[in-house]
């Protein structure tokens, strides 16, 4: 052949030219997609980590359990970005190389390239020669089999660090991560799952406790505040490491005009602060992502993209709507998530932010995932704000669908607590009108189950910081505002806070009737709520007339047989006195529980209640077989409904109580009346009106008066 001869190669093949006859022989070993970086790191026996701690606070136990290994051991030190496990790292490499005698070497796994790269730095230290690691690099043997046999012959005890090896996945490609029996190997990664790391002894590293976490800011900044002042700083930023030592950072670098730690927390209240925070790196270094707290997570969410999984980020968004407690998992199995990422892919989506770490499992009585506050603000102020209304929407249109539109009485929930946090922040921060305005509505109706349930305090709690809030974005005559208002005075009544609970309802009553009128059914659920007020701060005859015009009220709004009606009738049978009670709506309302049966059913709280009033009635009739056996009834529907601790039956008992004793079986009253004494001081407090009348009457009935 005497033409001339062309040739081309494409990625790792090359072309060869002779003019003679040649056989050659080549093999490739191919480690993923990513060429070979033919580069190093400058070392691989100094850490490389951006900001070395002062002093290491709280990990004592992970480190000893690390010094207590032998070689040949895999440790994982995971959990979410920021949280200090470089630093853990950080301060064993410095333990074993210059206590334990032990050859440091450090990697970075973050990507195929670094850690490559790095484990062949780590053989070369090992007395690789360069001709065996040329080979490697260009893919003519295989590069991690190279390592670990330099490794394993290494005459040095040794540390491999491996930091930041959040793509386990890369480990896989020539199995990278191994054990041998002349060292031990760390790895610091956010993913958590067991796949990832077959025959690891795990560690979760964690947020600090509070008083370490105030510790760190003095190590960074002792002379710019007090402890207290550090701990609230530390509260406020979740007790991130990353976070504390930014701000730590920032305090101790201010020349000009140097801040105090109450200058730093009131700025951080007073915006979500997380440039302020990030001023606290170093401003004369390259940016590291992994060192600033509103880049960190960016890195997760672009991984979760790149990695088909936008479902996870789209999560992870939705959480950050949320307030950084425990949420039910309940809430996100329902259709209405649909609107921020598919249902059928949200199993997937929240593990991958467990796998992750980005949040985490809890269970509080109810399963719930938690995710920490600095994360979930950071990737709030990072979300495009063509996806914030949306977002909102979302988040409280799954509050609504989980707090039911009618709450019923009924045992303690605690759903109804776990849930009012997260109201509270969409009431707070709520993107739109619509979307405060409706998680108002959801906030109402916790504050009324959390008041149906016994959880008064809670209830009056979250019912005057909803008002508030709510006030601020919807003014305060808003009728959902009010609501709320009117919901906190009936609260503080059963917190026994009889005149600021009768100022407030007073005010609000007089609000709702010029704004909406008197028959207006707002309006009528405060007069009702005003009138237990009247009647037990001793104003009888006010407390009547006011419940008879809100039972006239109600029946011309919601109708004779509406469990409202029936219920504020049912009132009349404790405030009015016999003879008022048998000359009422014609001698008919004593036949009050036959009706509420009727319309509503045996079982119907608004049903038990009349008969428990009945009762009451009953006795102030002087007919105490039949007020006997009509509580008796209750006494048990109570108990088998709500618990043995539910107010209302304590209230029952205490009839039961009065009715025995009034029969001549005083000692029977005085048993029941030790036990709802007891009770009573337990749940209300010793000086609570309803405890102080059940000691009352204990001792009545002790001195046979």
């Amino acid at each position: 052949m005497t033409g001339a001869m062309d040739g081309h190669a494409e990625d790792s093949g090359r072309v060869y030219q002779a003019s003679g006859d040649q056989h050659i022989s080549e093999h490739h070993h191919h480690y993923g997609e990513e060429a070979a970086a033919r580069g190093g790191p400058d070392s691989v026996r100094r850490p490389a980590v951006g900001r070395p701690p002062v002093v290491l606070r709280d990990r004592y136990e992970v480190l000893e359990r690390l010094r207590a290994g032998r070689s040949g051991e895999l440790y994982v030190l995971y959990g979410m970005g920021g949280c200090g496990k470089t630093a853990v790292a950080y301060t064993f490499f410095q333990l074993a190389t210059n206590e334990c005698g032990r050859v440091g070497l450090w990697v970075s796994a973050s990507d195929r390239s670094s850690l490559r790269a790095g484990m062949l730095a780590v053989a070369a230290d090992r007395g690789a020669e360069n001709g065996e690691l040329l080979a490697a690099r260009n893919g003519l043997r295989p590069a991690a089999d190279l390592v670990w046999q330099y490794l394993d012959r290494s005459t040095d005890p040794w540390l491999l660090v491996l930091d930041n090896a959040d793509e386990p996945e890369i480990f896989r490609d020539g199995s990278w991560l191994r054990t041998s029996p002349r060292g031990t190997v760390v790895v610091t990664t956010r993913r958590s799952a067991t796949r990832w790391w077959p025959g690891a002894e795990l560690q979760h590293i964690d947020v600090l406790p509070r008083e370490d976490a105030a510790r760190v800011l003095r190590d960074l900044a002792p002379h710019s505040g007090t402890h207290d002042e550090a701990n609230q700083i530390a509260e406020r930023l979740g007790r991130l490491p990353l976070a504390l030592t930014l701000a730590g950072g920032f305090l101790s670098q201010q020349v000009l005009d140097p801040w105090t730690m109450e200058t730093y927390r009131r700025r951080l209240e007073e915006d979500e602060g997380f440039d302020l925070i990030d001023q606290g790196a170093d401003a004369l270094s390259l940016e590291d992502p992994r060192h600033l707290v509103r880049l960190t997570w960016q890195l997760t969410l672009d991984s979760f993209e790149s990695r088909g999984l936008p479902e996870a980020a789209a999560l992870l968004r939705l959480l950050s709507r949320f307030a950084p407690e425990p949420l039910p998992l309940s809430l996100l199995n329902r259709e209405e998530v649909s609107s921020a990422l598919p249902r059928a892919r949200c199993e997937i989506a929240l593990r991958a932010l467990l796998d992750q770490s980005l949040t985490e499992l809890v269970d509080v009585g109810v399963r719930c995932t938690q995710s920490h506050g600095v994360l979930l603000n950071s990737v709030a102020a990072a979300t495009p704000p063509e996806m914030v209304h949306g977002l909102d929407g979302t988040a409280v249109r799954l509050l609504e669908a989980t707090v039911p539109t009618v709450v019923d009485a009924g045992p303690y929930d605690p759903m109804n607590r776990l849930l009012v946090p997260h109201t509270l922040v969409l009431l707070r921060r709520g993107s739109d009108l619509p979307t405060v305005t409706t998680a108002l509505v959801v906030a109402v109706r916790l504050c009324t189950a959390l008041h149906r349930t016994g959880d008064y305090l809670s209830a009056w709690e979250t019912a005057q910081t909803a008002a508030d809030l709510g006030e601020r974005r919807l003014g305060k005559d808003h009728r959902l505002v009010l609501a709320a208002r009117s919901r906190a005075g009936r609260a503080l009544f059963r917190l026994g806070r009889y005149n600021e609970a009768e100022l407030l309802l007073s005010r609000i009553r007089e609000a709702q009737e010029r704004l909406f009128g008197a028959d207006d059914p707002d309006t009528l659920d405060t007069c009702h709520g005003l009138q237990l007020v009247l009647g037990n701060l001793g104003r009888r005859e006010e407390a009547v007339s006011l419940l008879r015009s809100t039972v006239a009220g109600r029946q011309r709004a919601l109708g004779s047989a509406h469990p409202l009606t029936l219920r504020s009738r049912s009132s009349l049978l404790v405030l009015l006195s016999a003879p008022e009670i048998r000359a009422e709506e014609d001698g008919a309302l004593l036949a009050l529980p036959s009706e509420c049966i009727q319309h509503l059913g045996l079982d119907h709280t608004v049903t038990l209640g009349a008969c428990h009033n009945h009762a009451w009635a009953l006795f102030g009739l002087g007919r105490f077989d039949e007020a006997e056996q009509e509580i008796r009834l209750v006494v048990e529907a109570y108990q088998r409904r709500f618990g043995p601790d539910y107010p209302n039956l304590l209230s029952a008992q205490q009839l039961l109580s009065r009715i025995l004793a009034a029969r001549g079986d005083v000692n029977a009253g005085i048993e029941i009346m030790r036990e709802v004494t007891a009770k009573r001081e337990r749940s209300l407090g010793v000086d609570h009106p309803f405890t102080v009348a059940s000691r009352q009457l204990l001792g009545a009935f002790r001195s046979g008066q």
